[in-house]
Parts: structure tokens; C-alpha cells; sequence
């Protein structure tokens, strides 16, 4: 007994070191990067955080605890002859989850400043991408060596201290027990603190679920950086892990499964029919063409397109100005209320592909996507109007499985820059440049077409001589450290002149396309506008719309509504009724913006409409640019009316294929 009472306290000992090290990491990444805290957040704020923080990892701290208790300790009430073995198994379980908290620890700095949260769902979708590539995005961009050498330190003197605390100090003695009594009373006064003990961590430092703190509960504050940081890494993994478990299972907002058959009914505005198969209920009539039909159609989803460098405010910036150029010309539209389909490029991707909203599912790794074609895929569509479907990347053509999976949609051709035999420049691929040259060769012995294209270049490492492009990068460093709490005005200016080289490569290609193709439709939208940001605060807008840009013959600025507010499932409905003959029947879930009838436009976290900006699963709202008023009860009914709609029906195809039986 007298062994187990002193392989007991070193657990103790290890949950206290685990917790405080928590703490120490919470409270220098609050200090660190306080920048990103709301100018309003005040001390009362931040104390909150630090003590929600400490009542949460309780529960980290205890989950590292509990196993050296089950394995360093228990044996030890039969096998007492094993204490020091199991005192060096319990040091080296200590040191391995210093040392995993030491590396996550590093890895926050740059996670947060590229995606403005702790560790979420794209850490799960990062585990699909190409993993060499991004290793070598992570050394050459985000310090991965210098970053991985401090965790090394940082572990070395945990581990230091860890020795001394676990090995080296003492524990206190076993009372001296003089009868079976007093052993059976220490032992049942020893089960009673462990079992209060447990409930108090298990619950996040109450006795009760209804009190505790949980990932999902802990956001107490209203920074929503504090909120944050009151995770631990910890704890923000274990996020991943709990939504990537309920996103299986269907459990996603706007899913509705019990009502599959009256929101494919309201879709398309089928209210009478009873069929089996979804299909039915989701083809739509064109009502007319409204322009020529184009001899190409190119859609080009921009790396990291956003929206922000366009507004007036960082006009002086100039690093948009070719797409603002665009749409004020006679032949475009531009809408100002648009959103991606998601916060990373294969969601943005398998959203125009096929159709389908994002309901945090890998549609591109889905075995349906890859044995059957989904009803709403843009590729046999264009096909039953006369055009070949063709998809331009300036990446491998195994990025993600893209090549296979689009076609296994339908598409022609996959080309990537092996393909078109351009010149590597990155861990990435070629540059912007290059494949749209290739692209332009191309044009003179295709068939009518209709081409996916996505950009590269704007994308991490930053290693474009963006000065050389004629961009001004001095102007851009001085610009950048004039906006409002920029995070770092040099790294900023750099991203704006990758930002202004895919923007000057795309615009040209448009511009020298219509002059020898007049009969081209262009849309030009972005993949995602995370990763970019002017500020350590940025306003929602900033953090997540993409433009949307329409151009090309029999266009005009008055061809769709004012600001149409739409997303990426949009684009392929309605090319389709610009340009098809009336009476072609098409499939989409979502509706085409002609008939400005989408009212809310959403990804998985944000979702705005012609006033408001807001979040999906939380209570923030902001006014758009040029809006003066909004109605945020309004907002969110249409949100919930459409989200409903177009996620649930998504969920289904994915799920269970064309067929309703058994809904």
C-alpha cells in the first residue's frame, strides 16, 4: 500500500505539471498575440478566459493523468516489486505529452493567423491534402524549423523538470496503519477523494454536467479570440474529433433528414410530386437564352480571390486593380454579395462540380462521387449543350484525387501542369502565367468548351518576384502599416503582390481571349478569402466573401439583379439560363441568380444576404459594405430557409445517392 500511496501523489504530481503547463501556454499566447482581442475586451474579459481555460484543462490534464494511474499505479497494489519500472514508464508517458503539447503549442501562432481560430476542421481536411507538399510549404513559409527547434526546447527543459518533480522530490509517507480498520478506512477515504476528484475534472471543474465547461460551452466571453485561446490544444483537437464524429453521422445545422421529401418539393417548386428518386424534384426550365451562345465559357475559381482588396478603403493598395477594371467595363456584372463554398480550394471545387453544398464531407474521397455521377454535376449538363467539359490546374493532377474524381463526373479532360508540360516553380506547381498561356494554345483547335480553371499562384510560399511583375511593393509596405491593428505590414504587402499578379494573369488572359474569341463567357470568383487578411480584426466580409464577376459577349451590368446574392452552386444554374434555349431542363439544388430568389448564401460558418453578414452556428452580425440598415431576424429566417434546402438535399445525394425510399 505504502508503494501505491507514492505512485499515487506522482500522478498528482504529473496532472498538476500538465496543467500548469496549459496555462503557461494559454497565458503567453494571449499576451503574444493580444492583438487579435476586440478593442472593447476588457481585464474583467481576459480573467474570465484564463480561469474558463484552467476549469477546461482540467480535463486535458486529467486525460493525460488517468493513464499513468491506470498503468504506472494500479499494478503497483500487486506487483509492488515493479515501482521503478513504472516510475520511469510514468516519465517517459509525461515527456511524450510535453512534448506533443510543445509542438502544438508552436503550431497555434501560425494556425491562428491563417484561420483566426484554434485548431478546427481544417486540420482534418490537411490530413487529405499532399502531405509532402505541405510539409515543404510549412519550412519554407511558416518557420517550420526554427518553430519545431523551440518545441524541442521547450520539451528538453519540461522533461528537465518533470525528472525532478516525478523522480527526484519526495512524496509524503503512508500513515501508520496499526489495524485492518484503519487500512480499510484509508483505503474507502482514498476511493471517496479519487471518485470526487474524477467527477470534478471530468466536469470541468464542477460536480455536475449542468455546471461544468466544455469545448462546446466554453466560448464565455465576447472576443471571440479569448473564447479561443480558452481551449487548449488539447481540447481543440478533441473539437476536430467530436465534429468530424457528428459530420459522419449526418448531424450537421441545416440538416434536416426527416424532412427530405418536403424540402425536395420546395427546391425547385415541384409541391405536387410523389416520385422516388430525387432527380424530379430538382430539374428546373430555362426560361431563354439571354445572350449568344458562347463558343468557350471559362470559369475561373482564383486562389484566394477575395473580396477585401477591392473595396474603396484599400484602393491604395493597388493590388486589384485589374479585376475592379474589369467590371466597369460595358460587358460585365459584379455582384458584391457573394460566398465560397467553403474555406479550402477542393470544397470550392467540388461545389461547381457537382452541385452540392458543403456539408463538411470530402465529396472528392466520397466512393459515390467516384462510381456514379451525381444528378446536379455541371459536367453532363454543358455536355447536352453542345460543349466538352475541361478542367485547367496549375498543380498535380493528383492534388486531392481531382483529376479522377472530376472525371468521374463527367469532365473530359483533367489537364495539370504536367499535362501542358510547363516549367515547375514550386512545391505547388507552375505559375499562373504559365498555365494560362498553355490554356490560350490551347483554344485554337478545341471543340465549344467549357473550362474549370484554377490558379496557383496566390498561394504560400510566396516566392514570386512580385516587384519584377510590376507591382509595387513599397508602396504596399507603406499602405499595409497604415491599416488598423495589421498584423505585419511587410508580410501583408508580399501576399497582396501574389494577390495582384494571379489578378493581372487572369485579367489579361480575359482581355486577349475576347479579342480573339469575341463569343467567350467569363465568371471570374474566388476559391476562399481565408488565409489573406488586412488585420488582426478583420471584419467577417473580409475574412470570407470572393467576388463575383461575369463578362464576356451579350453581357451588362444590368444582365442579373443589383448585387445578386448568391455562392459558388449558383454559377453552373445560371450560365445555364443565360445562355440555354427555353425549355432545356437542367438539375440543381441551388437556384440560378436570375431569379434573385437565393436571399442567403452560406458556408459552414458565416452566411450573409443583402444587408447582413453573419454566423452560421453563433449570434455576430455586421452590416455589408453600402448597407445602411439590416434586419438580422430577417437574415437568419432566410438563412434557415434555404440553408435547409440546399444542405439537406446535398446531404442526401451524398448519402444515399438519387433515391428517396425509405424518406
Amino acid at each position: 500500500m505504502a508503494v501505491f500511496c507514492d505512485a499515487a501523489q506522482r500522478d498528482l504530481k504529473l496532472f498538476a505539471f500538465i496543467l500548469l503547463t496549459l496555462c503557461v501556454y494559454r497565458a503567453y499566447f494571449m499576451f503574444y498575440m493580444s492583438g487579435y482581442m476586440m478593442p472593447s475586451t476588457g481585464v474583467a474579459d481576459i480573467v474570465l478566459a484564463l480561469v474558463t481555460g484552467l476549469r477546461l484543462s482540467l480535463k486535458t490534464a486529467g486525460a493525460i493523468a488517468l493513464p499513468a494511474f491506470v498503468f504506472c499505479s494500479l499494478p503497483l497494489l500487486i506487483a509492488p516489486r515493479l515501482s521503478s519500472i513504472l516510475l520511469r514508464l510514468r516519465l517517459v508517458w509525461g515527456s511524450l505529452a510535453v512534448f506533443a503539447f510543445a509542438v502544438l503549442f508552436q503550431a497555434r501562432f501560425p494556425f491562428y493567423r491563417q484561420y483566426q481560430t484554434g485548431f478546427h476542421l481544417q486540420v482534418a481536411a490537411g490530413m487529405n491534402d499532399d502531405i509532402p507538399t505541405i510539409f515543404s510549404m510549412l519550412v519554407q513559409e511558416y518557420g517550420f524549423v526554427w518553430r519545431f527547434a523551440l518545441a524541442l526546447l521547450l520539451t528538453a527543459v519540461s522533461i528537465y523538470l518533470l525528472h525532478k518533480l516525478l523522480c527526484v522530490r519526495g512524496t509524503y509517507p503512508l500513515p501508520a496503519l496499526r489495524s485492518r480498520t484503519q487500512s480499510v478506512g484509508f483505503s474507502l477515504c482514498f476511493l471517496l477523494i479519487f471518485a470526487v476528484l474524477f467527477v470534478f475534472v471530468r466536469f470541468g471543474g464542477s460536480f455536475t454536467y449542468a455546471h461544468g465547461v466544455n469545448w462546446e460551452n466554453a466560448g464565455v466571453t465576447g472576443d471571440a479570440f479569448l473564447n479561443e485561446c480558452i481551449l487548449d490544444d488539447g481540447q481543440a483537437l478533441y473539437r476536430v474529433h467530436s465534429m468530424r464524429k457528428r459530420l459522419k453521422s449526418g448531424d450537421v445545422v441545416g440538416v434536416e433528414k426527416e424532412n427530405v421529401r418536403a424540402l425536395a418539393r420546395a427546391a425547385a417548386g415541384h409541391g405536387d410530386l410523389t416520385s422516388d428518386t430525387l432527380t424530379p424534384y430538382l430539374t428546373r426550365t430555362a426560361q431563354g437564352a439571354r445572350i449568344p451562345q458562347p463558343r468557350h465559357i471559362f470559369i475561373v475559381l482564383g486562389e484566394t480571390y477575395a473580396q477585401w482588396p477591392m473595396l474603396e478603403k484599400y484602393a491604395a493598395l493597388h493590388a486589384a486593380d485589374g479585376i475592379k477594371a474589369l467590371t466597369a467595363e460595358p460587358n460585365a456584372y459584379y455582384s458584391r454579395r457573394f460566398m465560397p463554398n467553403g474555406d479550402f480550394t477542393s470544397i470550392a471545387i467540388t461545389g461547381l462540380v457537382t452541385g452540392l453544398s458543403e456539408v463538411t464531407r470530402h465529396v472528392n474521397y466520397e466512393p459515390r462521387s467516384l462510381r456514379e455521377v451525381y444528378p446536379t454535376a455541371m459536367a453532363p449538363q454543358f455536355k447536352r449543350l453542345g460543349y466538352a467539359v475541361d478542367f485547367w490546374y496549375g498543380g498535380v493532377p493528383s492534388w486531392e484525387g481531382m483529376d479522377r474524381f472530376s472525371r468521374a463526373q463527367g469532365f473530359d479532360h483533367f489537364y495539370g501542369y504536367p499535362d501542358f508540360h510547363a516549367e515547375k516553380v514550386n512545391a505547388w506547381g507552375t505559375s499562373d502565367a504559365q498555365l494560362f498561356a498553355a490554356l490560350g494554345q490551347h483554344l485554337a483547335e478545341e471543340p465549344p468548351t467549357v473550362h474549370l480553371i484554377m490558379t496557383v499562384s496566390n498561394h504560400p510560399p510566396y516566392d514570386i518576384d512580385v516587384a519584377a511583375e510590376g507591382f509595387d511593393l513599397e508602396n504596399a509596405r507603406a499602405q499595409a502599416a497604415k491599416i488598423p491593428n495589421v498584423d505585419d505590414p511587410d508580410q501583408l504587402a508580399l501576399e497582396l503582390g501574389h494577390y495582384y499578379y494571379m489578378d493581372k494573369i487572369v485579367t489579361n488572359f480575359v482581355h486577349e481571349t475576347l479579342a480573339k474569341y469575341p463569343d467567350s463567357l467569363f465568371v471570374l470568383t474566388g476559391d476562399h478569402a481565408v488565409r489573406m487578411n488586412p488585420s488582426r480584426t478583420p471584419t467577417m466580409y473580409e475574412f470570407q466573401s470572393v467576388p463575383f464577376v461575369l463578362c464576356g459577349q451579350g453581357v451588362t451590368p444590368g444582365i442579373l439583379p443589383s448585387d445578386v446574392v448568391g455562392g459558388h452552386t449558383n454559377i453552373v444554374p445560371t450560365l445555364i439560363e443565360l445562355i440555354a434555349p427555353a425549355g432545356f431542363s437542367y438539375v440543381s439544388i441551388a437556384p440560378p441568380l436570375t431569379e434573385n430568389n437565393m436571399g442567403a448564401a452560406f458556408n459552414r460558418d458565416y452566411f450573409l444576404t443583402r444587408d447582413v453578414m453573419g454566423e452560421v452556428g453563433g449570434t455576430r452580425t455586421e452590416l455589408l459594405p453600402g448597407a445602411v440598415t439590416g434586419d438580422e431576424t430577417a437574415a437568419r429566417d432566410l438563412l434557415k430557409e434555404r440553408m435547409a434546402i440546399l444542405r439537406t438535399l446535398s446531404w442526401q445525394l451524398i448519402e444515399h445517392g438519387d433515391t428517396l425510399e425509405g424518406q
